[in-house]
């Protein structure tokens, strides 16, 4: 398929050829659900923790005799039946991580990128740079195109003027071609993709 690359003053500056196996499959939710999952899952710190009985500071001692009190028996005022004692079956430290094949990851990006494509919402330009990098000047650059909630990526290197001017708006994130992910692709409305960014995906998803 074919699609017209403009510049960020919406100037149509030439047109590039998309591969259709990468920005034309169709939409596949189970995918796209799978592998931003599996995104979602490996960044979790899994740092939560609760006490076991082991764990919890107090006396080994019986609370009171087994039998002749018509109360209940005990055996610790470390158990979890006491305020302040254990929890059971409570969270530990441990990671979320699963593993998901690389063929069902290279399918989730393509997915999310035909996607965009199939709602019209994915825009080629020519290069990601300004001439005055300022977060001011982005903006209302921004502004006159419609793009609100938006995702840049570039080629491997992104310029660094732009990426400062971008850093401080909200809903506008800049991305290398490498650090292309299905996550951050579906979270922002608009996908905008530099010339070297459709030329190293197509490269890299081939």
């Amino acid at each position: 398929m074919r699609l017209i690359v403009r510049n960020l003053d919406n100037e149509e500056v030439g047109d590039i050829e998309l591969a259709d196996d990468i920005f034309g499959l169709p939409v596949r939710r189970d995918i796209l659900a799978r592998v931003v999952n599996w995104q979602l899952a490996k960044r979790r710190a899994g740092t939560h923790k609760t006490k076991g009985i082991s764990e919890i500071s107090g006396t080994t001692k019986k609370p009171y005799k087994q039998k002749g009190t018509g109360r209940a028996r005990q055996g610790s005022v470390r158990s979890p039946q006491f305020r302040g004692g254990a929890t059971i079956f409570g969270p530990v430290v441990r990671s979320h991580e699963f593993s998901l094949q690389k063929k069902v990851r290279k399918l989730g990006l393509k997915t999310a990128l035909s996607t965009k494509q199939g709602e019209g919402k994915l825009v080629v330009i020519d290069a990601a740079r300004i001439s005055e990098a300022k977060t001011k000047s982005l903006r209302a650059r921004l502004d006159a195109l419609g793009w609100d909630s938006v995702l840049f990526i570039d080629g491997p290197t992104v310029n660094e003027g732009f990426m400062r001017a971008a850093r401080n708006l909200p809903k506008v994130d800049v991305l290398p071609q490498q650090g292309a992910n299905v996550y951050d692709i579906l979270r922002r409305d608009t996908l905008v993709l530099t010339r070297g960014a459709v030329e190293h995906l197509e490269a890299r998803l081939k």
